[in-house]
């Protein structure tokens, strides 16, 4: 009797999975974009005489189609998510491309990828930061973590997100605030729990955002500079007085 390869056998699996998870990324990759060109097209219902807008896109379908907008976004974050993590064990080496950023050029990638949702959506995005600021680091991977941050703080803001971006103690300091009612004690918790070493990682059952935060965290742990790695937190207050997201490069 031949004996079964467990370790080729795995690896198989993991390739199917990791395809399907391509093949389901850009299917929801040309949905969210259909979703966006309606929405621009159509204009926020209080522009303007509700009566122009076309059949696809009335008034009252208006905030349905923003919310479709964003779970199509959520579907799309995670499944990069899940991507980038494969690459990390599923190979025996993680494509990470580190390159020098100016913070304007990384602001300004963040903030076109959720324009549509957050005008769809009335929610004001304030940015501040130093845009001359320059880093080394992996530029897809950062816009990604935070983009996801934005999105996710979409659906708990009232109307408000603050993303800034500032130099603390040597550390790229990057944040996104919200004015809602802050992150649940769970998640907090959840949060705290994937920066000890000794944790067993983030509980996945906490909301939905167990995947983000690990990704998250394995993104700033990858980078390292001088005996520094980088770190994510959460937090509740900051300058809007909701949640807060943190995340520290070196």
């Amino acid at each position: 009797m031949t004996p079964v390869d467990d370790t080729a056998h795995s690896q198989d699996l993991l390739l199917f999975l990791a395809s399907t998870a391509h093949d389901m990324k850009n299917s929801i990759s040309v949905l969210s974009g259909t979703l966006e060109r309606l929405l621009l097209e159509a204009g926020p219902p209080t522009r303007g005489d509700p009566a122009a807008h076309s059949a696809s896109a009335s008034p009252s379908a208006y905030p349905q189609m923003a919310q479709m907008l964003y779970q199509t976004r959520r579907l799309n974050d995670n499944l990069m998510q899940l991507l980038a993590l494969y690459k990390r064990v599923g190979t025996p080496e993680y494509p990470f491309d580190v390159q020098p950023i100016e913070a304007g050029q990384l602001l300004e990638q963040v903030v076109a990828l959720g324009r549509v949702l957050l005008d769809a959506k009335g929610i004001a995005l304030e940015v501040e930061g130093d845009r001359e600021l320059i880093r080394h680091l992996d530029e897809d991977l950062i816009v990604g973590v935070v983009s996801h941050a934005v999105n996710n703080a979409a659906h708990y803001t009232r109307d408000r997100i603050r993303l800034s971006l500032r130099e603390v103690d040597g550390l790229l300091e990057i944040r996104v605030e919200d004015n809602g009612a802050g992150y649940p004690q769970a998640l907090l918790a959840a949060g705290a729990a994937g920066l000890n070493e000794n944790a067993s990682g983030i509980d996945f059952r906490t909301n939905s955002a167990g995947l983000g935060l690990y990704f998250s965290r394995e993104v700033a742990r990858m980078h390292r500079h001088r005996g520094r790695e980088g770190s994510v937190r959460l937090e509740n207050g900051g300058a809007l007085g909701g949640g807060c997201f943190i995340l520290s490069l070196p």
